[in-house]
């Protein structure tokens, strides 16, 4: 049998096809050249993104062991502000400037942008002697932010710095330098800033949170800063949130479940549980729809005409008045339950939370979505 030629085909380029008398013929199907480059393959972009992560991670570890007393200084004359903190800077690090002037203004020190090219078109006047000026720049030698420099001496108003030396010209007007330090920028020809501007994101983070913690800065205080969102319905008080009285569905211990489930009945959005009190209005247990499908399950419809405190869960879980939603959320997701019922301080139901009335609100919420 002779061998087709095939010097510049790949063996998967043959195919047996026929049988004869007793051996195979192998005939040419395609004509598909031998690769002879590596194609840039999903596995590589895997693999470069990684690359490009670790790098950001490096540089962040070597800035955190680089940090002095200089960030202390800084954070000193952040939280002892007065008046704003004014954050200054231009390109990559004027679209920092304007996060961290946000997270600032979150964190309960009082901030605000200015743009190095308006401040020397009439901005500048903006500033107060009882501020204290921002200023980002990796080379510190930005001409924008230079021409601010003068303008700034000129006023009395102390200077922190965000830039890579402390010998740059940004870095020697300034009354205080955080140095961060030269990185090289990952991924592509290492033009594009991506180490520099994670690093100079990181350390105002760092700023703005340490500066916040100085100011003693409590949980309430974000939540007045927050009351838009997922994040602020978590912080909120359950109160805000809660079913109250009217949706409520109440019974005494001694009241049968059928009595209960055909005269308890409340308009509005339908309530999942029956709230048992005592005769002392106190809260002694909960009977939700899943204990009434276990009856039903187990086949136990007398115990419909039992008294309710016979099938009920005893001493349930609950929150009160004064609980914030992030607790209430957090209960629910940790014990697995659907309803958690609100008391006041006398230990009586005033309202219920529901899985439903809390999605979106942490993995309770994501799971109710869901189902």
């Amino acid at each position: 049998m002779t061998r087709p030629r095939c010097r510049n085909y790949t063996p998967a380029a043959f195919l047996l096809v026929a049988k004869e008398r007793g051996g195979f013929r192998a005939v040419v199907m395609s004509a598909v050249p031998a690769r002879k480059t590596i194609p840039y393959t999903e596995v590589e972009r895997i693999r470069e993104g990684r690359e490009i992560l670790r790098a950001a991670a490096v540089a962040l570890e070597e800035t955190a062991e680089r940090l002095d007393d200089e960030f202390d200084r800084a954070v000193t004359l952040l939280a002892g502000c007065e008046g704003r903190v004014v954050v200054c800077g231009v390109g990559k690090a004027g679209r920092i400037g304007r996060k961290l002037a946000a997270t600032l203004s979150s964190t309960g020190t009082r901030a605000g942008f200015l743009h190095p090219v308006e401040a020397v078109h009439g901005d500048i006047g903006c500033l107060d002697r009882s501020d204290v000026v921002l200023l980002l720049s990796n080379s510190g030698e930005s001409e924008e932010v230079s021409a601010v420099l003068p303008l700034v001496v000129d006023l009395g108003i102390p200077m922190v710095a965000i830039t890579s030396f402390p010998t740059s010209t940004l870095g020697r007007a300034a009354d205080v330098v955080v140095a961060t330090g030269a990185h090289h920028e990952a991924g592509g020809q290492g033009l594009a800033p991506t180490t520099s501007t994670t690093v100079m994101m990181a350390v105002g983070d760092a700023l703005a949170l340490v500066a916040s913690q100085a100011r003693q800065f409590t949980r309430d205080d974000f939540a007045r800063c927050h009351p838009a969102g997922s994040l602020g319905r978590r912080l909120s008080s359950v109160v805000d949130v809660m079913r109250t009285a009217e949706e409520l569905r109440v019974s005494e211990e001694q009241s049968s479940v059928r009595e209960v489930l055909a005269l308890v009945a409340r308009p509005g959005r339908r309530s999942g549980a029956v709230l048992v009190v005592d005769d002392r209005r106190m809260l002694v247990g909960i009977f939700t729809d899943s204990d009434l499908a276990r009856l039903l399950e187990q086949h136990q419809d007398q115990q419909l005409d039992r008294p309710i405190a016979e099938v009920m869960t005893v001493d349930p879980l609950r929150v009160t008045c004064d609980d914030s939603l992030e607790r209430a959320v957090e209960l629910l997701t940790r014990h697995k339950i659907s309803e958690l019922p609100v008391v006041d301080r006398d230990g009586s139901p005033v309202g219920l939370i529901d899985i439903t009335d809390v999605i979106g609100l942490g993995p309770a919420g994501a799971a109710a979505a869901a189902s």
